[in-house]
Order: C-alpha cells, then sequence, then structure tokens
C-alpha cells in the first residue's frame, strides 16, 4: 500500500492471514502465512506454486522441517519452503534463520534418502516425501525459501550440496516482502549485462517513431538465452501467456527435433522472440552493440526459451550453433503496464489466444470485479442489510480498498463486503473447474488451475464478457464448494485430502442434480439446500474410498491429479440426489 510503514505491513499481514485462516479451517496460522507469502512470490514470479504441507522429524540429533514444497512444471526445480511466523516486524537472530534453513536441508537429504518407507502412507505428508524423492534423479537443483514476518540481517548465504544438487537459499523477511508489495510488480527487475555474458550483442536499431518506445533487432546465442531461463525461470516470462505450459505441442516437438538434430537451421526455421525492457545502454563505436538492457520480459518466445532450457538440461543437448532472432521494445516505465500487455497479445496473435488470456487486466476479469461491485447479494437469516460478494482481481485489493477509508468508512465497508464474501481469480478458476466436472484439473494445485480456466474454459470456447447471471451463478458454486468442504471436513476431522475430496464430490454430484436450479436456489438463500448437504455428507465418503485407493497403492496426490481417476469416481454407483 502506498506510504505504508513496514511495520503498518506487519499489520496488514497478520490481518491477510487471519482472512486465510478462517477460509481454511484446520490450518494453523504458520500453514496460511505461507500461502499468503507464496501468493506474493507466485505473483511475482519468483515461483510457480507452492502447496502448503507441514512436515517434521528428529533427524540425527538435529530435525529436519518443511511448511511447503513445489515441483516445477519442468520437473527440473525442487522448491521447499519453512517458515517463522508470530514476530510481527520483530529481529530475528541470524541463527534462528540459519537453523530453520538447516532443518530444510535435512528434509531434503531425508527425502533423498527414502525417508518415505519410515512414514505412515495415505497422508499429504507420505505424498510430498514419496513424490520427492522418485524424482529426484530429474532436479537440477534445490531451492529453500525461509518466510517470516520477522525482520533479519541475513543478506549472503552461501550455496549448498545435497544429494549431489546444489542448493539455493533465499531468504523473504517482512522487510523484503514489503519492498515487494509496494512494487506492485516485481522487487528486482531483471537487468541484464551483456558484456559480462559473452560480449555485446550487435543489433540493428529503428528509426525511431516517436518517444514511446525505440526498437532493436538482433540475435541471441542459444545457451545464453538457456542460461538467462536457468538462472530467472519463470520470472522471466511473467508477462508470456504461455509462460507455464510445457513443451508438449506439435511447435514444441519441432524445435525440440530442431535443436537436437539440425541447429544450424534453428536461426530459419524459428520465428524469434519478442522481448521488452524499461531502459538500454549501447555503444556506438562499431556500430550499435547492445551492452545492458534494464527489467527485462520475454512477453513472446516462452517456448523457444524453455525448448532451449530443457533441450540443454535434460538431453544434454549442444547449443553452441543455436541463435535466436529477437525483437527488443525499449518502453517508458511508466508507460509499462499499458503497452506491454498489447505488445504481448499481438506477439501471440498467431495463436489461438484472445485478450482473456492475459489474466487480472483482461476485460472478462475487468467486468467480473465491475459486477462484484454494482450486485449485491440477498440478506439472510433476518438480517436487514444486503452485501457483495468482493471479486479481488489484483491481490491485496480488498485490504487496500478498504485502508483508504476512514474508520467510520471501513465499518460500512466491512458491513457491505465480509471477508468472508472474498474470493480471487484462483478462487474462482477452482469453483469453474469443479462444476466443468475437472476435479482433475483442480487438483493440480491453485496456478494451473487458474492456467487451464483461463486458456481451456475463456479463451478456448471464445468466452464473452461475465453477464449478471454469470456472476450470480459463480457466487452460488463458491456457497455450494465452501459449504461442502466445511461439512466434509466435519466428517473427517483432521484428514487429509479435503480439498481434493470436496472437489470430486461436488464434481460428481453435478451429474445427478438439477445445477441451473440449484445453483438459483443457492444464490436467493445464499445457502446449500439441507438435502444437499446430506446428499454431499454421504457421496464424501464413497469418492473418498475411490482417492485413497491408487491403482498399485501409488500415490494418493499424484492419483488425485489422473483423469483416470475422475473416471473410477463417475463409475461410482449412486443414487442419493
Amino acid at each position: 500500500m502506498e506510504g505504508e510503514t513496514t511495520e503498518e505491513f506487519a499489520i496488514t499481514l497478520e490481518q491477510v492471514v487471519e482472512d486465510r485462516l478462517g477460509q481454511h479451517s484446520g490450518w494453523l496460522k504458520r500453514d496460511a502465512f505461507v500461502q499468503v507469502v507464496a501468493d506474493y512470490l507466485i505473483e511475482d514470479g519468483t515461483l510457480e506454486d507452492l502447496l502448503p504441507c507441514y512436515h517434521t522429524a528428529p533427524f540425527g540429533k538435529s530435525r529436519m522441517e518443511v511448511a511447503g514444497y513445489y515441483i516445477s512444471d519442468d520437473g527440473l526445480v525442487l522448491d521447499l519452503a519453512v517458515a517463522e511466523y508470530g514476530h510481527s516486524g520483530q529481529t530475528l537472530p541470524r541463527d534462528q534463520v540459519l537453523k530453520r534453513l538447516r532443518w530444510a536441508a535435512n528434509f531434503a537429504t531425508a527425502c533423498h534418502d527414502g525417508y518415505h518407507l519410515q512414514m505412515e502412507e495415505s497422508s499429504p505428508e507420505f505424498d510430498m516425501v514419496q513424490t520427492i524423492y522418485a524424482q529426484w534423479s530429474e532436479f537440477s537443483k534445490v531451492r529453500i525459501f525461509f518466510l517470516t514476518d520477522a525482520r533479519t540481517t541475513v543478506v549472503d548465504l552461501s550455496e549448498q550440496i545435497v544429494g549431489e544438487l546444489p542448493v539455493a537459499q533465499h531468504v523473504w523477511d517482512i522487510t523484503r516482502l514489503h519492498k515487494l508489495d509496494l512494487s506492485g510488480r516485481r522487487e528486482e527487475p531483471i537487468n541484464i549485462d551483456f558484456g559480462r555474458l559473452g560480449g555485446p550483442l550487435s543489433c540493428l536499431a529503428a528509426p525511431a517513431t516517436g518517444q514511446e518506445h525505440r526498437c532493436f533487432l538482433t540475435v541471441i546465442p542459444g545457451q545464453f538465452l538457456a542460461d538467462m531461463y536457468d538462472q530467472y525461470g519463470a520470472k522471466l516470462l511473467q508477462r508470456n501467456v504461455r509462460a507455464f505450459l510445457q513443451a508438449r505441442g506439435k511447435v514444441n516437438k519441432g524445435l525440440n527435433e530442431t535443436i537436437r538434430v539440425r541447429p544450424e537451421r534453428f536461426l530459419a526455421y524459428n520465428n524469434g522472440i519478442s522481448i521488452t525492457a524499461t531502459g538500454v545502454s549501447l555503444d556506438d563505436r562499431d556500430g550499435t552493440a547492445l551492452l545492458r538492457l534494464e527489467d527485462v520480459q520475454i512477453v513472446n518466445g516462452g517456448q523457444t526459451t524453455a525448448s532451449l532450457h530443457h533441450a540443454a538440461k535434460r538431453d544434454r543437448a549442444d547449443l553452441t550453433h543455436i541463435q535466436v532472432p529477437a525483437k527488443i521494445t525499449v518502453v517508458k516505465p511508466e508507460l509499462l503496464d499499458e503497452l506491454v500487455p498489447k505488445i504481448s497479445l499481438y506477439a501471440n496473435s498467431q495463436n489461438p489466444i484472445n485478450e482473456a488470456d492475459f489474466q487480472s487486466n483482461s476485460p472478462f476479469h475487468v467486468e467480473l470485479e465491475r459486477l462484484s461491485r454494482r450486485l449485491r447479494a440477498p440478506a439472510t437469516d433476518g438480517a436487514q442489510h444486503d452485501s457483495h460478494w468482493y471479486y479481488e482481481r489484483v491481490r491485496g485489493q480488498y485490504q487496500v480498498d478498504r485502508a483508504r477509508r476512514s474508520k467510520a468508512q471501513q465499518k460500512a465497508f466491512d458491513r457491505d463486503n465480509p471477508r468472508a464474501q472474498k474470493f480471487t481469480k484462483t478462487d474462482a478458476a477452482k469453483f469453474e473447474m469443479t462444476f466443468e466436472q475437472a476435479p482433475h484439473i483442480v487438483s493440480l494445485g491453485a496456478q494451473k488451475c487458474f492456467q487451464r480456466w483461463t486458456l481451456d474454459i475463456i479463451a478456448e470456447r471464445a468466452a464473452p464478457a461475465p453477464d449478471e447471471q454469470y456472476f450470480r451463478d459463480l457466487v452460488a458454486k463458491a456457497i455450494f464448494y465452501n459449504q461442502a468442504r466445511k461439512e466434509i471436513q466435519r466428517l473427517n476431522p483432521g484428514a487429509g485430502y479435503l480439498a481434493n475430496v470436496t472437489a470430486y464430490t461436488i464434481a460428481r454430484l453435478t451429474q445427478e442434480i438439477d445445477v441451473e436450479g440449484t445453483l438459483r436456489s443457492i444464490w436467493r438463500n445464499q445457502r446449500l439446500a439441507p438435502e444437499m448437504v446430506r446428499a454431499t455428507a454421504a457421496l464424501s465418503e464413497l469418492v473418498r474410498g475411490v482417492l485413497l485407493s491408487p491403482p498399485g497403492s501409488g500415490n494418493v496426490t499424484e492419483w488425485c491429479k489422473k483423469e483416470e481417476c475422475w473416471k473410477r469416481v463417475q463409475d461410482i454407483l449412486w443414487a442419493g440426489a
């Protein structure tokens, strides 16, 4: 929030954690804190995703501990998170930071050594450890993130080795998180110094046509581009809608074939990449050469970049003879958010993508936000005041909207916009994909689910801007999901896989009920009918049985992500609705 001190930000963060805690009964504050900070880092591009999953146990004379994990979409990077919460901006001693980082490294070592064989099966913690063990041979590095609401004095941390893999350690304390929050985009822009990385790049400068931007054409060595991706990962592709898509389509297969078999033809075959930057340094002594770019983003060419990186890391491909054509557009910082989305959109226009793919700034989400501020849900339980379901299009928007008001106005805001009725883009994706009967997609995690909703549903079906009925139905789906989740948890307190069982149960229920009529009823009453609650409870026990019985006694978490699991749930013989 603009003008907010670090101390004020710590208070705001604590409130956000409390809000998240209220949405996930059964979580501890630590779990909610990990998810809140993960949301910051995911939006920043530092993380692809993070799955909160706490585990601690003795490790020799020390301990092991982890608060969350994620394996990168390409399978090459293991991210682990460890957290220290409850300090509200107080300084945390250096040895406390190092101890937590050491415990996380111990956890990685235990996973590498087959620790899952000592654990109780059919728990999220077991699945986490087993998954890491099974995929360890594919990893090229491990990253450990220490997350805390305290201040720290730790600056430089040396790289470690675990299971023959390099381990990079990152500390995100309250000061660094506050800087990220103030930036509104990224804390540390990506600056590329070509002089230090192989020498200046010869380029051709386009004639200037105005003051808004400048354009340059160049050719980038393939190895250099792969190294850039290895260093910055998804953050380099933050404004590219295809940033997280994997090399599985025909185009990527063709790229990989060219890289392996005819690398000298790569320049001839490839259309190149589009890069944006906010600053440029040139050497004009011997023609024009690029020395440095500031605030770099690849807005088109994510597939090319990722394919080169994967080929170098996974296939040990030689990129020496590969050259990649590049167009570089340097825009003024104040025009970044206006011009770059359009550059990305039009650069990707040769593929079946429309503006709805561009996430929070797309017309789809802007209209959803507008509807959420205008439409009011019916008052219930004798209340005399109706209210809004607040759609948070941009991270932290609810808190900023509330904080800019006076104390008296905040009370009115809270009455009109209850925290329990706030939902985000990833929440909306979860609700929609559940009712699209794709619980296996929901089980992929918040970010992947959102990407699939964006690309497969909004874009693929050329969805029009949402109208009032769409918004009412979306809210009804949220009520259905949240109430069903609470009922399922009541039946199995402390049991794992709550989100998976909830999504699968609702998806299966939609095959047995009048969905349209049910949603209309939920909107009118702002609650799930008692008979639907009973049906949810009964069916959830059958669904749980399928989810906890993966073929070959496999990994439950991975089983829930497979379409075959959804087919098994659809085969359940049930007539309770």
